[in-house]
This record gives structure tokens, C-alpha cells and sequence, in this order.
């Protein structure tokens, strides 16, 4: 039997990333993600439930979190789901939380990010440890034909 272990999510950062660097000076990165979903109940009526999600993300694209992502900002997340366990120091219990490891990161809204003149990262892709691509040349647009007594307008 084939294993997937892949989760895409899209929501709003709870709280700005953390980063912090590890002893061989790779960054990693960790956030909240609150994902809403608006359904009808059996009565009729609208409600609404939030999934709330820890992201924890590595290398260049932590550092790019930390430099562009807000609390409130929204972001599009694709991953792959880990599973922690440890004993509790206080009552020897075992503990466990799931988090999401995200490979890539999108960044959806636009706005400053916490560096003076940071750009607005509309649909800014950051995925894994590649550096970000640079932006495309715009093409210039072509003059429009002189229209002419001879010729029809089309």
C-alpha cells in the first residue's frame, strides 16, 4: 500500500513566526495558522469553526516567514503532517501534539512585512531551501496601428 503524507491548507496566522537558529545555523521557523469553515447546521443555520494548526517550517523559507509574515496575514501552507511525543516533566504522562511541516509557503495578501520597504508579496511563492526567483522583466506594451482613411478600424 502506497503512504501520502501531504496537507494544503490556507488560513491566518494567530501569531508572528518565531524563528530561531540551530547550532549548524539553519533557521527554522514555527507559527500558528487558524483555518475557518463556514457551514449550515442541521437547523439551517450558518455557523462557523476554526481549526487552529502549528506550522513549522526550515531554512530560507523560515527566515522569509519571519521577514514578511504577520500575525493576521494570510498564507497558503503545503506540507506534510508530524506527529511529536514526549513524557510530561511534571507527571511523567506521555504528551503528544501534530503539527504540519510546510514545505512551501505562499504568501496571499499583500502588505508591508517587518523590514522597511518590504514588498508586498501578493502570490509570492517560497518553497523549501531555493533562494526566491527574481521578478519577470514587464514586457512593454505594443502602440496601437494609426488608424488610417484607407484601411477599416479592424
Amino acid at each position: 500500500m502506497a503512504n501520502v503524507n501531504r496537507v494544503f491548507l490556507a488560513g491566518n496566522l494567530t501569531r508572528d513566526p518565531q524563528v530561531r537558529f540551530l547550532a549548524n545555523e539553519k533557521a527554522v521557523a514555527e507559527f500558528g495558522l487558524a483555518i475557518n469553515r463556514k457551514f449550515k447546521g442541521a437547523d439551517g443555520s450558518l455557523k462557523e469553526e476554526t481549526t487552529f494548526v502549528d506550522i513549522e517550517v526550515w531554512g530560507r523559507t523560515a527566515e522569509l516567514c519571519s521577514q514578511y509574515l504577520t500575525k493576521g496575514r494570510g498564507c497558503f501552507i503545503e506540507g506534510r503532517l508530524k506527529l511529536d511525543t514526549w513524557e510530561d516533566k511534571k507527571d511523567g504522562s506521555k504528551r503528544s501534539k501534530l503539527r504540519v511541516v510546510a514545505d512551501n509557503v505562499q504568501f496571499l495578501d499583500g502588505g508591508k512585512g517587518r523590514g522597511e520597504g518590504a514588498p508586498a508579496s501578493d502570490g509570492a511563492d517560497v518553497e523549501g531551501d531555493a533562494p526566491a526567483a527574481p521578478a519577470r522583466p514587464s514586457r512593454p506594451a505594443s502602440p496601437a496601428p494609426a488608424a488610417s482613411d484607407d484601411e477599416p478600424p479592424f
